[in-house]
């Protein structure tokens, strides 16, 4: 009997320490989640795309894609993104290229892939999640 009771008191004093003893806490600000959306749109002019686009939850803006087809999506473009604040972020040449319903979108600078991306058509555009290549 002494046995059980001085296992009883042992483990309470071990479930009360643990209670007490300091929890690592979060840190405040999460890591970057390197997940994009953008959304093109059809420009009045033949062969440009409006976007508009957001990188985690931190910045986003407006772009402007010129030398495209005069029809569709698929084809190539350049693209420059701009903050919301109108400073300039990011310029690419933009690759979008349909596999049966889906878009396979590439980003690339000085010759290099910069993001990839998959898309599909949506009332008003093309929807395109995407991510960026780690260097």
């Amino acid at each position: 009997m002494l046995r059980s009771f001085l296992t009883m008191v042992s483990l309470t004093v071990l479930l009360l320490a643990s209670a007490y003893a300091a929890v690592p806490m979060a840190s405040k600000e999460p890591a970057a989640s390197n997940i994009g959306f953008v959304l093109y749109t059809k420009s009045h002019s033949p062969g440009t795309l409006n976007a508009r686009w957001m990188y985690t939850n931190a910045y986003r803006g407006p772009g402007l894609a010129t030398g495209g087809p005069k029809e569709g999506f698929v084809g190539h473009y350049h693209v420059r993104y701009f903050y919301d604040d109108g400073k300039f972020s990011d310029e690419y040449d933009l690759l979008i290229e349909k596999t049966g319903d889906c878009y396979e979108v590439t980003w690339t600078a000085d010759g290099m892939v910069k993001a990839v991306g998959v898309g599909m058509e949506v009332e008003n555009g093309l929807a395109v999640g995407w991510r960026r290549i780690a260097d």
